[in-house]
């Protein structure tokens, strides 16, 4: 089984969207996917409910998520990390403890956008457009992500 993380600051907009959205592309039994934050900001809360809304608009159910904070103990569960911005990067690589850890973590637009590091923005300070705006950014790289690990 693949497991696959998905990481932002808080883990209540951008990766529980990407969650959501890659499991809604994978076969469950052979895919696991996970999100988590870098800050213990709202650690055991659902995600944003602009988040939930939008997901909901299009299909999918996040509502039941729980947030949680990136752990070390990550590096060995978790295949493939992607996170969403530099920020994000930058805090889950200063917890790898080696090569290995690094090069599971990956910038999710990336796949979108080879070698551009482009960030998904962080809409919880803006309008519900935001996260529109942000559910088709992940959308189009899970899409990606979704067809080459199939």
């Amino acid at each position: 089984m693949t497991k696959i993380l998905m990481v932002c600051l808080g883990n209540i907009c951008r990766s529980p969207l990407a969650e959501g959205i890659l499991k809604s592309k994978l076969p469950d039994d052979s895919f696991f996917v996970d999100s988590a934050g870098t800050a213990n900001y709202h650690v055991g809360n659902p995600p944003d409910k602009r988040s939930i809304a939008v997901a909901k608009k299009h299909g999918l159910n996040i509502s039941n998520l729980k947030g949680r904070q990136f752990k070390v103990s990550d590096f060995d569960r978790f295949d493939l990390i992607y996170v969403m911005d530099e920020s994000n990067y930058n805090n889950v690589t200063t917890l790898a403890r080696n090569n290995q850890d690094v090069s599971k973590v990956k910038m999710i637009l990336n796949v979108v956008y080879p070698d551009q590091d482009y960030d998904v923005p962080d809409p919880y300070y803006g309008g519900d457009n935001g996260f529109e705006n942000v559910y088709n950014m992940l959308d189009a790289a899970c899409s990606i992500i979704a067809d080459s690990l199939k």
